[in-house]
């Protein structure tokens, strides 16, 4: 094997191998995501009733009559932090508002980069109001 073709093949399995290390990521990365921002109410009770299983050893018997009663409490949970979401991005949307009056045209434009921003990270979809009161998106 010719020297060249060596460092071809070196450097076509580096290649390979950073390409599966960022795959990897990405899908870690997306995967922990749902782990630990917001697990829908299901599988926060599913959590919810292992937990208890384990640390009370209930027998199935019980599992099967507390469920429904976890279930209710995981969708009353899933609720509560929904609203607090909205209030908190309503108090910041609110306060942005009111501090673009103080604000230079300049500063104001950063602040909807700001804003702008947060509501690509959190998610949040079209319609809603930015700082300046004018819709986002």
């Amino acid at each position: 094997m010719n020297r060249a073709l060596k460092w071809k093949l070196i450097a076509g399995f580096l290649l390979v191998f950073i390409a599966g290390g960022m795959t990897g990521a990405f899908f870690g990365a997306s995967h922990a995501r749902h782990l630990f921002f917001g697990p829908p109410s299901r599988i926060l009770g599913e959590r919810m009733l292992n937990r208890l299983r384990w640390q009370l050893h209930l027998t199935d018997e019980q599992v099967a009559k507390i469920s429904p009663i976890v279930d209710k409490a995981a969708a009353q949970l899933q609720e509560i932090r929904k609203s607090t979401g909205r209030r908190v991005h309503e108090t910041i949307a609110e306060s942005h508002r009111e501090m673009a009056a103080d604000l230079t045209p300049e500063q104001r434009a950063k602040l909807q980069e700001i804003e702008t921003r947060h509501q690509r990270w959190h998610g949040f979809h079209k319609g809603r109001s930015s700082p300046t009161g004018t819709p986002a998106g």
